[in-house]
């Protein structure tokens, strides 16, 4: 669970190389150095294939080459999520289960478990092995099998391995399904807790402004889907959701357990994917629209702090130059209406505009007046 989470951070906070062939005002996206080189490369093959020798090819910044960048950019981080997907359910298939060991499928019976140990400990018992194994691992491969047959046979045991995987054999204090579902649950909130502050946390420092509706979404999908896997006998969900696997892969079918790990894994990729690939698929002339705005915005923001700042400041120095004078209300008249005159004289009539004004204010009063009477200043 930790593990998805750092990917999830490494792509939020470590892809900070901007591709130099981006504006940045049109695609506002941060880039890997990775997926920059390989967008680069696969362009480059892409142009040495599809143009002719001796034809030009777009140049870097123009409005062909970016497009085609752009969408070379998606294909590339969008082929290395699904990448991440597979992966993720290889290392399933690979780390196997009790029933694989066994050679079994999920829905086996009890009868039909005992049968296949019994086989299996016929050809791998430590008896007949020890001249052939110094080193003991066939009675390791033993002990193995009779853990996974105690537990598949056990009711109890059986349903909290499939939904809570190999970890519900270090829980002996659990006797019952409810018992195993509560420590399940309580080892499972804090991964949602900390998942859910970190989104929130990203989301307040705008890290995650754009499809933060869907990235919601997703998360609540999940903690639905998990919470449905861990408290349900039997799942119509996972059902139909093996049957998919089932026909697109040809493997045996997940464990619920396995299932909840792909979940996780795939939700990650979503949450990576509208990070990276949201901005790109953007119309440019709309995301130059909201980087525009989103800046007047700070700057409407930054000018107005600076507003608030200068005005308490000034209140301050007003109350220190004024302290001489608390308690002294003829003092303080006085000193009010110098302070207007001052700010009348000094401030409104030396303003340009106000003495062009005052100016023909008394141009029209003096018309009409005796030469001597205008030529009084």
């Amino acid at each position: 669970m930790s593990n998805n989470l750092l990917s999830y951070a490494g792509w939020t906070f470590l892809p900070n190389v901007r591709d130099p062939e981006y504006a940045a005002p049109v695609l506002p996206v941060h880039v890997t150095l990775t997926s920059t080189l390989v967008t680069g490369w696969v362009q480059s093959t892409y142009y040495g294939i599809t143009i002719r020798a001796g034809e030009p090819k777009p140049q870097p910044g123009s409005q062909r080459y970016l497009k085609h960048r752009r969408r070379i950019h998606i294909l590339v981080v969008f082929t290395y999520l699904c990448y991440t997907i597979v992966e993720a359910g290889y290392g399933i298939r690979r780390a196997g289960n009790f029933y694989q060991d066994l050679g079994l499928s999920p829905d086996v019976d009890e009868k039909a478990i005992k049968s296949k140990f019994r086989r299996l400990a016929a050809l791998h018992h430590p008896d007949k092995t020890a001249s052939n194994d110094p080193n003991g691992s066939s009675e390791a491969y033993f002990v193995h099998l009779k853990l996974a047959q105690d537990t598949l046979l056990d009711p109890v045991k059986r349903f909290a391995y499939d939904r809570f995987g190999p970890d519900v054999i270090k829980w002996r204090h659990c006797s019952s399904i409810r018992d195993y579902v509560m420590v399940g649950l309580q080892t499972t909130a804090p991964y949602y807790a900390a998942s859910g502050l970190f989104m929130v946390i990203l989301g307040v420092v705008g890290y995650l402004e754009w499809g933060r509706y869907w990235r919601y979404l997703s998360f609540t999908a999940l903690l639905t889907f998990e919470l449905h896997t861990l408290t349900r006998p039997d799942s119509t969900a996972l059902s139909a959701m093996n049957l998919i696997f089932q026909a697109l892969t040809k493997h045996p079918a997940y464990l619920p357990f396995e299932l909840l790990i792909l979940a996780r894994k795939a939700t990650i990729t979503v949450f990576i994917a509208i990070s990276q690939l949201g901005p790109l698929l953007q119309d440019p002339q709309r995301a130059l629209l909201q980087h525009t705005e989103f800046a007047q915005q700070q700057q409407l923001n930054r000018l107005t702090q600076v507003a608030r700042g200068n005005e308490i400041e000034a209140t301050r120095l007003l109350a220190l130059d004024m302290a001489p004078f608390t308690g002294d209300e003829q003092a303080l008249k006085d000193v009010r209406g110098k302070m207007k005159e001052w700010l009348v004289q000094n401030t409104i009539r030396a303003d340009p505009e106000v003495r062009d004004a005052v100016g023909k204010v008394m141009g029209r009063r003096r018309e009409g007046a005796p030469v001597r009477a205008r030529a009084i200043p």
